[in-house]
């Protein structure tokens, strides 16, 4: 899952959210470097990738991408998926997209000082261009997973990336659907084993 999965997922709790957002930027042992609300969120962060990496619809998804991007194939899904979940917000959420998503901007913008210089250097331009109200649209992604591929090594075999979607977006969408209930459900359950 990507940022936008990853915060809808969260407790709807400053940090929860921001724990969410930094488990893909706080790699190893937290080391009391966090509140517990923010530790929690970073951990749930890491239960959800390993669901959601072992899922075989998932995994389906992955088989779907061209030898040539395959290499990448986990962020395509990752994105991928993110657009499925912002196209169809109002199915899953009673909150308008743009709400949380300025919500969201609103609170990095608060915690910025304890996020990693990599999270906190890209805020601005993630609220300038929305990217996360951007997932809902093909145009959006296509940015999306181009800008990822300049962050890479050999990202250039990335550039172009949207055409996976495009070319198995309906499959990927029934992926999805079946998916994304399971990773609500499995949610749900670890939040009771953080209680």
């Amino acid at each position: 899952m990507n940022y936008l999965a990853h915060l809808y997922l969260a407790d709807d709790s400053p940090g929860s959210l921001t724990g969410s957002l930094l488990g893909d930027f706080v790699k190893g042992n937290l080391d009391n470097a966090y509140d517990e609300e923010i530790t929690r969120g970073i951990l749930i962060y890491r239960r959800i990738d390993s669901f959601s990496d072992s899922h075989e619809k998932v995994l389906e998804s992955k088989r779907l991408i061209s030898p040539k991007r395959r290499r990448f194939s986990g962020i395509i899904i990752d994105v991928s998926f993110d657009h499925s979940l912002a196209r169809d917000w109002s199915e899953y959420s009673n909150e308008h997209l743009p709400d949380f998503t300025k919500k969201v901007y609103m609170l990095l913008c608060k915690y910025s000082h304890i996020l990693p210089y990599k999270l906190r250097s890209i805020i601005p331009k993630m609220i300038e261009e929305d990217w996360l109200g951007s997932y809902q649209y093909i145009e959006g992604i296509g940015q999306i997973m181009d800008r990822i591929s300049r962050r890479l090594k050999r990202g250039e075999e990335m550039l172009g990336a949207v055409k996976e979607l495009e070319t198995n977006y309906e499959k990927m969408e029934e992926n999805f659907k079946s998916f994304f209930p399971e990773l609500i459900a499995y949610v749900e359950g670890i939040r009771r084993d953080y209680a």
